[in-house]
């Protein structure tokens, strides 16, 4: 058996996640003496006293903290500088360094849905901090994009202006926000989903229900669908190999 580490998870709000059980059961699975414990902050002015302990080797960190985080590590790697958001810390010789395993989460989850059918045009709905890995993978893959937000100014449209023409064009609509999450899982982004139609993709970073409002209305109208089980569980097994190399 290798020698006893610790990991953990820092977020907010984050009883219900899905790092703590997955590499928990990782560990047991794979006879290790590791540890993985959430660390709870509810304002990242907290995160210090967290990245001085140098008897927990790396971190994974989740909303809504990917980006201010930044600014509390001591490097990060060009992924992560081109992405703007740290998911993946590592700590070497008692530095905290950020890497982001989000966009190769991303990536291999959405070729796998989308086969050899690239779509032209991707909406993005929600314009956090989610939303960074999400537009560097489209970047790579030459696929255009416009963001939805709820207010003007933030992003190419709002909510409230979504229409036939504008999901005519945007035959791939992905959800970046929080909204139909547990437990508030009878809420779903405010598109016009009438408009959709069998040509669509829709892809949920959501995983928590299985399948959210938004999947399942647009499942109901003949929509390809896809949650965000798969990218985090690849995202993951990325944050493991960073740790280990």
């Amino acid at each position: 058996m290798k020698k006893s580490k610790k990991f953990g998870l820092i977020g907010k709000n984050i009883d219900y996640s899905f790092s703590k059980k997955y590499f928990s059961e990782k560990f047991k699975k794979e006879n290790l003496d590791y540890t993985y414990s959430n660390f709870d902050i509810v304002n990242i002015s907290e995160i210090e006293s967290i990245l001085q302990n140098n008897s927990i080797s790396g971190y994974n960190v989740t909303i809504p903290y990917k980006e201010e985080i930044i600014k509390f590590l001591d490097e990060i790697d060009e992924v992560a500088k081109d992405i703007g958001a740290v998911n993946t810390i590592k700590k070497i010789d008692n530095k905290n360094i950020g890497f982001n395993t989000d966009g190769i989460g991303f990536e291999k989850s959405l070729i796998s849905l989308i086969e050899n059918k690239i779509p032209k045009n991707t909406l993005i709905l929600g314009s956090g901090g989610a939303s960074k890995a999400v537009k560097y993978v489209l970047k790579k893959l030459k696929i255009n994009y416009s963001t939805v937000s709820r207010k003007e100014g933030k992003s190419e449209f709002v909510y409230e202006n979504l229409n036939e023409v504008i999901l005519n064009k945007f035959k791939m609509i992905i959800n970046c926000s929080p909204v139909g999450t547990f437990p508030n899982i009878n809420n779903c982004p405010d598109i016009p989903y009438e408009f959709l139609t069998k040509d669509h993709i829709l892809y949920d970073l959501v995983y928590n229900p299985i399948e959210s409002l938004f999947l399942k209305k647009g499942r109901k109208l003949g929509c390809k669908t896809k949650n965000g089980l798969e990218m985090l569980e690849i995202q993951a097994n990325e944050s493991w190999s960073v740790w280990n190399n």
